[in-house]
């Protein structure tokens, strides 16, 4: 008796599978091709954005290895071409190729790149705020004392690895300019950041001690 009642059981758990797929076989269908769609349309997006990927690091590669002093022209534009792809990787290495060798004598459109980066390309944090400070370092040597501090004070305000770095800049850009109160003031700033980098601090040290001590 008991045997008969778990074969009926059975088969009435089975008839309703049965009709279960029966029933919804029309949005089972649909459910299974959208689920494919999004899987294929995924992995189709992936080998375009490494395909992408490939193109930009040979025209990047290929550009650098090529590179004349005497068609500098040709290698500006390659390179500004890159830098407006908005690339992680091959965007920044592009501008500080043009950077390092003075190919752009103009502050404005070195600028202008460097926002390109900083406000349309997608980046980690800390490389986001690398390029910040390197704009800063660039700019340093022509910058007032407020365009200076708006530059780096998104590292200043924040916790970031950069910002002993970008307090040592502004530290040394007013020692520079003989005001040694401010100079010292963001040295000390320095001294006392939680993850100040270890040389820098040191570097602080020296000189509040040999140069700004009362």
């Amino acid at each position: 008796m008991d045997e008969e009642i778990t074969i009926i059981d059975s088969n009435t758990r089975n008839e309703k599978i049965r009709n279960f797929f029966i029933n919804n076989r029309k949005n089972l269908i649909i459910g299974i091709s959208v689920l494919l769609v999004v899987v294929i349309s995924y992995f189709s997006l992936e080998e375009m954005k490494e395909r992408h990927k490939v193109k930009l690091a040979n025209e990047f590669n290929i550009t650098i290895v090529n590179f004349k002093t005497e068609e500098k022209q040709t290698t500006i534009e390659k390179l500004t071409k890159l830098i407006n792809e908005n690339d992680s990787t091959y965007s920044p290495l592009a501008l500080y190729f043009l950077i390092d060798n003075d190919l752009i004598d103009n502050n404005e459109e070195i600028n202008r790149l460097f926002n390109e980066l900083i406000n349309k390309t997608t980046l980690d944090e800390e490389i986001k705020n690398l390029i910040i400070y390197k704009k800063a370092l660039f700019n340093s040597d022509f910058s007032s004392e407020n365009e200076l501090l708006q530059i780096l004070n998104p590292i200043i305000n924040s916790e970031s690895i950069w910002k002993s770095h970008a307090l040592y800049l502004v530290a040394e850009y007013f020692y520079s300019k003989n005001e040694k109160e401010k100079s010292k003031e963001f040295f000390k700033k320095i001294l006392i950041s939680t993850n100040g980098n270890n040389d820098i601090k040191t570097q602080s040290e020296k000189r509040i001690n040999r140069d700004l001590s009362e």
